[in-house]
C-alpha cells in the first residue's frame, strides 16, 4: 500500500491545529480478538453446538458459526487482542471490523497526531482499480474511531509467529489490539506509529 497518498487526506480529517506525527496502512491482526461492543453483540450459541460448528467450519469454511470461527482463529493465528465487550479494544475492533453487508474491501489506516490516535477506513477498494477508483476510495476515507493519546499506555512492534511486523497497542483499561501488515510490506510505518504513540 502506498503510504504517502493518504497523508494529505488524513491531514484534511484532523482538527484545526492538530498535527499528524505518523501514519500506517494496516489491518487488525488475524486471530482471536476482543468481543464486539455490547450494542453490536451477536446472539450466543448453545454449548452443544460448539463441536459441530467447529467441524463444520473446518469442512465448509463458507458456512460459519461464531464459536467455531473463534476456535479456528485461536489455533491458526493465536491471540490478536484482549478486552471485555465495551473496552477500548472492543470499540476499536467494532468500528473497523464490522460486518460488511456490501461485501466491499476497505483499507485501515492508523494515524497518530499530537493529540489522538485515529483509526481511519478508506472507501471501497477494487482489486484491479483504475485511477478514478483509487481517487474515489481516497476521497471517501473517514475517521472510524479515535482516542486521546493518554488512553494508550504502550505500543510496540515485534514478532508474532512468522510475522515480525505486528503492532500491539495497549490501552489504559487493560485491553489491547494487534495490527499487522503483509510480510512483503515494510514494517517501518508501524514502527513510526509505535514511536509516535510512546514518544
Amino acid at each position: 500500500m502506498d503510504e504517502t497518498r493518504y497523508l494529505d487526506r488524513i491531514g484534511q480529517l484532523v482538527e484545526p491545529g492538530e498535527q499528524v506525527r505518523a501514519h500506517a496502512g494496516t489491518e487488525i491482526g488475524g486471530g482471536l480478538k476482543p468481543p464486539p461492543p455490547p450494542d453490536a453483540a451477536a446472539p450466543e450459541v448453545s454449548g452443544r453446538a460448539t463441536v459441530s460448528s467447529v467441524l463444520l467450519n473446518l469442512l465448509t469454511p463458507l458456512v460459519t458459526w461464531d464459536r467455531g470461527d473463534r476456535l479456528v482463529d485461536l489455533i491458526g493465528w493465536g491471540i490478536a487482542g484482549r478486552g471485555a465487550a465495551g473496552s477500548a479494544a472492543s470499540r476499536l475492533r467494532g468500528a473497523v471490523d464490522p460486518a460488511r453487508p456490501d461485501g466491499q474491501l476497505r483499507h485501515t489506516l492508523l494515524a497518530v497526531t499530537d493529540r489522538r490516535l485515529l483509526v481511519c477506513v478508506t472507501g471501497p477498494v477494487k482489486l484491479l482499480s483504475k485511477r478514478e477508483d483509487d481517487e474515489r476510495s481516497l476521497a471517501e476515507t473517514r475517521i472510524a474511531w479515535a482516542a486521546p493519546r493518554a488512553e494508550v499506555t504502550s505500543a510496540r512492534v515485534g514478532w508474532h509467529r512468522l510475522n515480525p511486523k505486528r503492532l500491539r497497542i495497549d490501552f489504559t483499561d487493560g485491553s489491547w489490539l494487534a495490527f499487522t501488515v503483509p510480510i512483503a510490506e515494510s514494517g517501518r510505518p508501524l514502527r513510526a506509529v509505535a514511536a509516535a504513540l510512546t514518544g
